[in-house]
């Protein structure tokens, strides 16, 4: 099946005003931005207070996220928990959390199978998840069921990525509200990774916009450096990476189901690397500068380099391409 890699007039609509949105007020709250653009319900049915679409609009509001390297948990509401709580099948729990999630009065973390070290005995969940996402509410998918619960003790880590907040948590015993079946776990994961494979493409853009305008306003030997051959060939080599994630990224946001899982590990694999090298290349063409702590362009790679992590390396998404070549 072949999908449409251009927005409609209402996704670039959308585009422009969540970036307009990020530009007029780059420190807003979580409620502020999700309650004001109504973007964190983007993925909720109407009947639970959301807009009723899918993966394509939630993705062109990630793209922009991943332009500004904002810290909102959009990717870990928006997208994982909404995802979970639909997938679960529990209208109660629907009923009860996708309205909060819509509105921006709460914010959630998924825990997928392999996240964690966890056992589940009858009601009662053990173990810890040392690197997690942060969020208020707790989701884990655990022994084929979807629960919720209260972690026992919760730590802010040190990260690499100051941007992307992540907590150790810990449950001690605690009980867990059941919230129905947790068989959807594999897609949950393929909708994340769709969603940050868009992050991704926004944050090497805004590298190449970045390396761009350098090189047009840096003079060496008495002309900008961007008419040098090497780093127009540069930038040019940017260029082609970005525009070829964006497609990858935008085929995976739009995936028929039956493809989702091939197109999402595509798009995890390309995307990643296209943004470590787009993100590495913006600091070679800024030169002493570009590594400095004052610059922005370090920021951008260690958001690469921690994103390359977050739902695994690229390695692992080839590997489940070589597995489904296999079938």
């Amino acid at each position: 099946m072949s999908v449409s890699l251009s927005l409609s007039e209402d996704q670039r609509e959308l585009r422009e005003t969540v970036r307009a949105f990020l530009a007029r007020h780059p420190d807003a709250p979580w409620g502020r931005f999700a309650g004001e653009l109504g973007v964190a319900g983007l993925a909720v049915p109407e009947e639970y207070g959301g807009a009723g679409y899918g993966m394509a609009e939630t993705a062109v509001v990630c793209e922009e996220l991943g332009r500004v390297l904002s810290p909102h948990p959009y990717l870990s509401t928006a997208v994982l928990a909404v995802e979970a709580v639909k997938a679960s099948g529990d209208r109660a729990a629907m009923a009860r959390l996708l309205p909060a999630f819509a509105d921006g009065s709460a914010t959630a973390t998924v825990l997928l199978p392999g996240d964690a070290e966890l056992v589940l005995a009858g009601d009662r969940l053990t173990g810890t998840a040392r690197h997690a996402l942060d969020g208020e509410l707790v989701l884990i998918f655990v022994d084929g069921a979807l629960v919720e619960a209260v972690p026992s003790a919760r730590r802010r880590l040190p990260t690499l990525d100051q941007t992307r907040p992540l907590a150790e948590l810990v449950f001690d015993g605690v009980p867990v509200t059941r919230l129905g079946d947790g068989a959807a776990h594999a897609r949950v994961r393929d909708l994340g990774v769709a969603a940050l494979a868009a992050e991704q493409v926004g944050g090497a853009a805004r590298c190449l916009e970045a390396a761009v305008a350098y090189a047009k306003e840096r003079h060496q030997f008495g002309r900008p450096i961007g008419s040098f051959q090497a780093v127009k060939h540069k930038l040019a080599d940017i260029l082609l990476l970005v525009e070829s994630a964006r497609s990858a990224a935008l085929a995976a946001a739009r995936a028929p189901e039956r493809e989702l899982a091939v197109r999402a590990a595509i798009a995890g694999s390309y995307c990643t690397e296209a943004y470590l090298a787009a993100a590495g290349e913006n600091i070679q063409v800024h030169g002493g500068t570009g590594i400095t702590w004052e610059h922005p362009a370090h920021r951008y790679f260690k958001r690469a380099t921690a994103d390359a992590q977050l739902f695994g390396p690229p390695q692992a998404h080839r590997a489940r391409l070589a597995g489904a070549a296999c079938l």
